[in-house]
């Protein structure tokens, strides 16, 4: 399910900014285009802060803030980041989509669940603000009709869910006719890819038995909801368990509840999950949209590898929101090439615009959105946890 990457070596750094937006060159350097006194502020939102993910939404911020510090390097830009923690709480989501709308702004990356893009959609919509997550993976965000200003940088659930779905039959993680539970935890992400997958897998000829625990439980009750559904759902028959959730805190949680009540099921996660150093049980399966790039020969990858060292360990979650944030600052520099002041309107006009060749892409494929501001190409890509509880990825096969 790894989408084959392009790679060109001879490209240098400064190739991350070979964009063509409102008509510009692809073979031209933003750098060369933008002027010196192009000033703004963009925003992120992120649960960097509070809520179950802190660890993925400081990942998302990190590369967002190196994002933002190279392209202003390479483009000649004064931009400046907001930062906006939001817990991945849809509430708290409105409350700093509100003060974004309020500031200066002119565009904003994240939020990062799908649960919040639902929630603020219409806000940035009515607002005319160019949004693009890097993680919102929820089909229905590019088509309900109501976020007219939302991108994404990654492919939705029902690419996703179907890869996912597919490698587990095609390389035989469950015997035919088992067992597979699969868990959602309430939340928009989740339940989308459950409604994705389970048809496949019962069409395979599996028996899927679909729970639910409430995602936003802590503490004492947290612990019983696992204890309840490792001890009443995880039977014999029982080989594989889906955890399509938005925190791998929970998932690392619920994998140790099962290996103290002596249950030998193999885990399978998806993106909200992929946390090394925090969701580490070995022999689990996790998908994610974005690769790792750690030892990738591609001059987009070195420089970033390079310059997101100093904030600590990382995984593949934040390469997207990295293409996200860069998406929006190139968007900017060609306005201010195009010698106008940026805008909350023309900068979504050129977001629209953006055709990121893969060569320059952190991503690996081209970065180009259709009209409803998903991305054309469709990227995947699938990770084992080996004994050492280290991330390795699986080549497409």
């Amino acid at each position: 399910m790894h989408l084959r990457r392009i790679f060109a070596g001879a490209l240098g750094v400064m190739a991350l900014a070979s964009v063509t937006v409102l008509g510009a060159s692809s073979s031209a350097h933003v750098a060369k285009i933008a002027k010196a006194s192009c000033s703004t502020s963009i925003a992120i939102e992120a649960p960097f802060a509070t809520g179950p993910a802190t660890q993925l939404g400081l990942e998302q911020l990190h590369f967002a803030q190196l994002a933002v510090a190279m392209a202003n390097k390479a483009n000649g830009t004064k931009i400046t980041l907001g930062k906006d923690d939001t817990g991945l709480n849809p509430s708290l989501a409105t409350t700093r989509t509100a003060a974004i709308i309020a500031s200066k702004a002119v565009a904003a990356v994240g939020p990062a669940g799908s649960q919040e893009v639902e929630a603020v959609g219409p806000l940035y919509a009515k607002a005319g603000m160019a949004f693009i997550s890097g993680s919102a993976t929820l089909p229905a965000l590019a088509t309900n009709g109501a976020n007219t200003t939302f991108f994404r940088v990654v492919p939705d659930d029902n690419i996703q869910g179907p890869n996912d779905a597919n490698y587990i039959i095609n390389h035989k993680l469950a015997p035919a006719g088992s067992t597979i539970l699969i868990v959602d935890d309430q939340e928009a992400y989740s339940e989308g890819l459950v409604a994705v997958m389970t048809p496949l897998l019962q069409a395979a000829g599996f028996t899927v038995n679909h729970q639910s625990y409430n995602g936003t439980d802590t503490g004492a009750t947290l612990q019983s909801d696992f204890s309840s559904l490792a001890t009443s759902q995880v039977t014999s028959a029982t080989h594989l368990v889906i955890v399509p959730w938005q925190s791998a805190g929970n998932a690392q949680q619920f994998g140790q509840t099962l290996q103290q009540q002596g249950k030998a099921v193999t885990l399978f996660g998806t993106d909200g999950t992929d946390s090394p150093g925090q969701f580490i049980i070995p022999g689990t399966y996790v998908s994610n949209f974005g690769p790792d790039i750690s030892t990738s020969k591609s001059a987009v990858d070195k420089a970033i590898v390079a310059g997101i060292k100093k904030y600590g360990a990382y995984g593949a979650f934040g390469v997207p929101t990295w293409e996200a944030t860069t998406v929006v600052m190139n968007a900017i520099s060609s306005v201010c090439k195009a010698g106008k002041t940026p805008s909350r309107t023309n900068v979504l006009a050129a977001v629209r615009k953006t055709n990121v060749a893969a060569a320059s892409s952190a991503m690996g494929v081209p970065i180009k959105f259709q009209a409803d501001g998903d991305l054309v190409a469709k990227a995947g890509y699938l990770f084992h946890i080996n004994s050492k509880g280290t991330y390795v990825e699986i080549p497409d096969k």
